[in-house]
């Protein structure tokens, strides 16, 4: 900005020229107080520079009989998870009010490392909403499977000074940081002046204490109310996730008050296109917490104001002369049904989106898996051991459970019991190091024949693999190796859907309605063959996640997170 369009600025303010853009009569809500006035909003550039006025602009659109509120803020997802690139993601996400996005590319880390990181920092110039970035903390998130790459301290620093980036993203080692590893250390001390993003399930008492000593501000892993309260009371801000698996918004509603609010945000996590298409994005959080009880301006201040607050974006989240122009038109107010959208002073359209310069793909050859067979997949039985231990999972939660039942077995080849609803997970190591499948068996995917496979496996992202016979999830590990990565079902040794992840194995290149149009066809594919989660692919996902608890599968084997150890 120089001294002439500052002066701009503040003439339009004031009332002594025209604004670039004017909403006219629109109905603004505010965040702070409630109050619902008939105003118009004048903008010159990307800044709000009058409210509560009448003016005069260039461009006018009409706001009568609609609400203003300030921009949404997305505090914590991963955009890969979207299986879209970056740039698809601006154009599916940013309609819904989605003005600022805070990401951690900590999947595509996993992958190629700081490559990834500098992907995401390309689109953040190139995209209309903002991404903001906090720099992948946890690359590997552990030791105990094998991941595509490495950061060290000395990765992530030549990207701190990035204008897109806050600070250090979501400290899944909270093991390391209670135990003061010396890499961990490294990390943490290098960012005390800075943000650091918080991951913490289940950690309660002197452990949350010794973890928050560290400056460690913010939680999007509670999945109840006490332990939100509990990790508030200790200063930590909290993140309200509800995405296409994690789901903890009826749990933590109760939370979100008038007093809480300014400590409370939004985020989904991992939500792919087709939820956000059959649900939206953030403002079904907003209207869902509405519909609860939460109070309108508190939901709409948590979604916004607050959320910048917490992440030290100081130029946003009020709809207030001075502050950034992201502005979101809304129909109804309860039920956040959003008409246009205006991000940085621009109108968000087609047009708009079509003059955005391109970023090409990254990671088109970094599946590096070799092509199995059957007999890869024959889980041999323990001698002496009649109980198998399995994971356990439930629709809406990536915490897994530990059970245990008697298995079948056929020439001392442990079988999938479908009748106690007990299958085959395999993990299958993908970026080319050791050839590692690692097997187990997990209950609750209701699964009755064919095999599901992903090569999203968070966090390290092998290739993930349910089943009910070896046939059937080597046909799939192959499909997915030949796409390059991606998503398929197969039955008798075929595939009935697929979709293609050649993005590093994570992302499609394709526009993100085919994409969804693709999911839809794959999740219908999965309840033909008995499959009773609602999101089927994204829970396959994690369930290679070792740092969320209780049982994980990685390609060494069936860990468990609460003992830190592999299951003997």
């Amino acid at each position: 900005m120089n001294k002439a369009e500052l002066a701009r600025m503040i003439q339009a303010g004031a009332g002594q020229r025209k604004a670039d853009l004017v909403i006219k009569n629109v109905r603004l809500l505010d965040i702070i107080t409630g109050e619902i006035t008939t105003s118009d909003i004048a903008i010159v550039g990307n800044r709000i520079v009058g409210t509560h006025s009448t003016y005069e602009g260039d461009r006018e659109i009409d706001g009568a009989g609609r609400f203003a509120v300030p921009g949404f803020i997305d505090t914590h997802l991963h955009i890969e998870s979207s299986l879209v690139s970056p740039m698809e993601f601006d154009r599916c996400v940013l309609p819904y009010g989605l003005t600022t996005a805070i990401c951690d590319p900590h999947e595509i880390a996993n992958v190629l490392g700081a490559d990834g990181i500098k992907y995401f920092l390309d689109a953040s110039e190139r995209s209309l909403m903002d991404i903001k970035v906090n720099l992948s903390s946890c690359v590997p998130a552990t030791a105990f499977e094998t991941s595509g790459a490495e950061l060290l301290i000395e990765d992530l620093l030549p990207y701190r000074d990035h204008p897109s980036v806050i600070g250090l993203a979501e400290f899944m080692n909270f093991p390391g940081v209670i135990n003061t590893n010396d890499e961990v250390l490294d990390k943490l001390l290098a960012f005390q002046d800075g943000h650091i993003d918080g991951h913490a399930p289940l950690l309660r008492g002197d452990d949350l204490n010794g973890y928050l000593a560290a400056k460690i501000r913010t939680d999007h892993e509670c999945t109840t109310a006490d332990e939100a309260r509990e990790k508030m009371r200790k200063g930590m801000a909290i993140l309200i996730r509800e995405g296409s698996v994690s789901k903890d918004l009826n749990a933590l509603a109760e939370v979100l008050t008038a007093e809480s609010s300014s400590f409370m945000a939004l985020c989904t996590d991992d939500r792919n296109p087709l939820d956000i298409h059959e649900e939206g994005h953030l403002d079904s959080l907003i209207r869902r917490l509405i519909a609860k009880g939460c109070p309108t301006h508190h939901v709409y201040r948590a979604a916004s104001h607050s959320a910048a607050r917490i992440f030290g974006l100081d130029d946003r989240g009020i709809v207030a002369p001075g502050w950034l122009a992201d502005i979101v038109l809304l129909d109804d107010l309860e039920q956040c049904a959003v008409s246009d959208v205006i991000k940085s002073g621009q109108l968000v359209n087609d047009a708009a989106f079509a003059a955005r310069p391109s970023l090409g793909p990254i990671g088109l050859q970094s599946m590096k898996a070799q092509k199995t067979s059957p007999d890869q997949f024959k889980v041999p039985a323990s001698e002496g051991k009649n109980l198998t231990p399995m994971m356990g999972v439930k629709p809406g939660l990536i915490l897994t459970y530990r059970e245990e039942g008697v298995l079948p077995r056929e020439d001392g080849i442990l079988q999938p019991d479908t009748a106690q609803d007990a299958i085959q997970v395999s993990v299958v190591e993908r970026h080319g190091k050791n050839g590692n499948i690692g097997h187990g068996f997990v209950k609750g995917f209701g699964l009755k024949q064919g095999a599901i496979a992903s090569s999203v496996g968070h966090d390290s992202h092998n290739i993930t693999l349910v089943g009910t016979n070896p046939d059937d999830l080597s046909a799939a590990a192959n499909r997915i190796i030949d796409m390059r990565g991606g998503f398929c079902v197969a039955h008798e040794g075929k595939i009935l859907a697929e979709l293609a992840l050649p993005i590093a194995g994570l992302m499609s290149e394709l526009p993100f309605e085919e994409v969804a149009h693709a999911l839809e066809k794959l999740r219908d594919a999965a309840h033909g063959l008995g499959c009773t989660l609602p999101e089927p692919f994204l829970q396959v996902a994690f369930l290679a996640l070792p740092v969320i608890p209780h049982l994980k599968m990685t390609d060494y084997g069936l860990f468990d997170v609460d003992a830190f150890d592999f299951v003997k």
